[in-house]
């Protein structure tokens, strides 16, 4: 089963302050759904709320950081506490840390498994129970092309999205064995216009101006609404895998076609275009 239409349900959204957040949510309103969204940055969460109230959609909102699992666990309760339900969770919140492995502290590497990886776990364990109780639920858990694929100065961004994907898919095999009324999507999203670099960190000796620069005007091809769009219409049929964009697609299937050799023609080009 699958939900079909986001009409009268209840949906929540991590990382809904900008970018691919920020357009599920528009997306969502939309649709008539019911919205429970957060953000680290109240900012950018205040702009978003004013998006779907001129929509005519009711919201909550919270200011939270993915990674506090005391929060998640409380924001759960006042999600259910207010609406009664929920239907679809969107576990998009991810933080991106670029640069060489040997360069890159312990905290650092803490910070990016804490919000990319930890924060999807909680999200999952915090949410899950309700989806089951809603008879008819949806799970999304926002991977990467990275989660797919490895790249070169990406060792601990690559670690987290994996870490996804393998948690995603065997999460899914678990909702079938136990015939419980809830789809799991994993989905695997290639460049897409965001503000994911800019607001990213960097290895000492990195620079970060650059790398942003190069994410912008190279890599980032897809606008977030369309990427948004792609990701509920999977979540509304249940696929169990979504890829985003044609570079996805076509790395994903470079990949499978070359095999573990594909490390080497990665190794071979990234410097190229990263100049």
């Amino acid at each position: 089963m699958s939900i079909k239409s986001l009409n009268d349900k209840v949906v929540v959204i991590t990382g809904a302050g900008s970018g691919m957040g920020r357009e599920l949510a528009r997306q969502a309103a939309q649709q008539g759904a019911l919205l429970a969204i957060s953000d680290w940055n109240p900012d950018g969460l205040a702009e978003t709320v004013d998006i779907v109230k001129a929509l005519g959609a009711e919201v909550r909102s919270d200011v939270i950081d993915v990674s506090d699992r005391a929060a998640m666990v409380q924001w759960a309760v006042d999600v259910v506490g207010q609406f009664g339900r929920v239907n679809l969770v969107v576990n998009n919140a991810g933080v991106s840390m670029t640069g060489d492995f040997e360069d890159m502290s312990y905290e650092e590497f803490d910070w990016i498994v804490g919000v990319n990886f930890d924060g999807v776990v909680n999200g999952t364990k915090e949410f899950l129970p309700h989806l089951i109780a809603s008879g008819n639920g949806a799970l999304v858990n926002i991977s990467s092309l990275f989660g797919l694929i490895s790249m070169p100065g990406q060792t601990a961004y690559n670690a987290t999205k994996y870490a996804v994907r393998g948690f995603t898919e065997a999460l899914r095999e678990e909702m079938l064995i136990n015939r419980h009324p809830v789809t799991v999507t994993s989905v695997h999203p290639g460049g897409i216009k965001t503000g994911i670099a800019r607001n990213g960190r960097t290895t000492t000796g990195e620079d970060h101006a650059k790398l942003s620069e190069l994410f912008d005007q190279k890599l980032a091809r897809m606008p977030a609404d369309k990427a948004a769009a792609i990701i509920l219409k999977g979540a509304l049929s249940g696929q169990a895998r979504v890829l985003v964009g044609l570079d996805a697609h076509l790395m994903h299937h470079f990949a499978k076609i070359v095999g573990s050799r594909y490390q080497d023609v990665v190794a071979f080009l990234a410097p190229r275009v990263t100049r």
